[in-house]
C-alpha cells in the first residue's frame, strides 16, 4: 500500500513504508476523514504522533499547517523511516523524532504541551488503553483544549473510566475506529 500526503504543502508526496510488518499504515480515506473532522484546528497546532510508524499522520498535520510534531516510535526501522519521510517533505525544522518507549515517555514529566496526541499502536495488545490512561494521569501533556485521538480496530474498543479526559466522538471506517477524547477543564 502506497502512503501519500493527501493535502497541504506536501500534497501528493509518496512516503516510504517501514520495512517488514511492524506497522500498519493508515488508509487514505481514514486520514482524509480525520483531517476533515479537525479542519481548521490543525493550523498552528502541536502534535505528538506517539506510535509514529511511517510518520504519515504527523506529516499530514504539518502539511496542513501544524506548527510542530513530535514523532516517537520504539523501533529503529520506523524511526529511520520517519526521518527520511520528514526530510523528503521538508518538515525537519518543525519536527522532533524520538526513539523510545511510548509508555515511559508519557509517564515522564511533560516537557511540552500538545493540542493533539495521536495514539495508533500495534493492535490487539491493549496498548491504546495503557497510553490513554497515562495521558489521563499526566494531563499536562495536553493543552487546556487538547484532544487525544485513538485509532484502533473496532473489536478492541472498550469504555474506560477517565478523570481528565472524556470521550466525545467515534467514527468507524471499515476495520478502523477513530475515537476522540477531549480534555476536561
Amino acid at each position: 500500500m502506497t502512503v501519500r500526503v493527501i493535502a497541504g504543502t506536501a500534497r501528493g508526496r509518496k512516503l516510504k513504508s517501514v520495512p517488514g510488518d511492524t506497522t500498519r499504515p493508515v488508509m487514505d480515506r481514514v486520514k482524509e476523514a480525520l483531517f476533515n473532522i479537525l479542519a481548521g484546528d490543525v493550523v498552528d497546532s502541536k502534535w505528538w504522533d506517539l506510535f509514529g510508524g511511517t510518520g504519515a499522520i504527523g506529516i499530514e498535520a504539518l502539511s496542513r499547517g501544524a506548527s510542530f510534531v513530535r514523532f516517537s516510535d520504539l523501533n529503529r526501522a520506523p524511526v529511520e523511516t520517519i526521518k527520511e519521510n520528514v526530510e523528503y517533505c521538508g518538515f525537519t525544522k518543525q519536527s522532533e523524532i524520538r526513539k523510545g518507549d511510548a509508555f515511559s515517555m508519557l509517564a515522564a514529566q511533560a516537557d511540552g504541551k500538545y493540542e493533539f496526541i495521536y495514539i495508533a499502536p500495534p493492535q490487539y495488545q491493549e496498548m491504546w488503553l495503557k497510553a490513554l490512561k497515562l495521558v489521563d494521569e499526566n494531563i499536562n501533556w495536553l493543552t487546556n483544549d487538547g484532544t487525544v485521538i485513538v485509532q484502533i480496530d473496532p473489536i478492541e474498543y472498550e469504555q474506560i473510566e477517565l478523570n481528565n479526559l472524556e470521550e466525545t466522538e467515534q467514527r468507524k471506517y471499515g476495520s478502523t475506529l477513530i475515537i476522540f477524547y477531549d480534555r476536561l477543564n
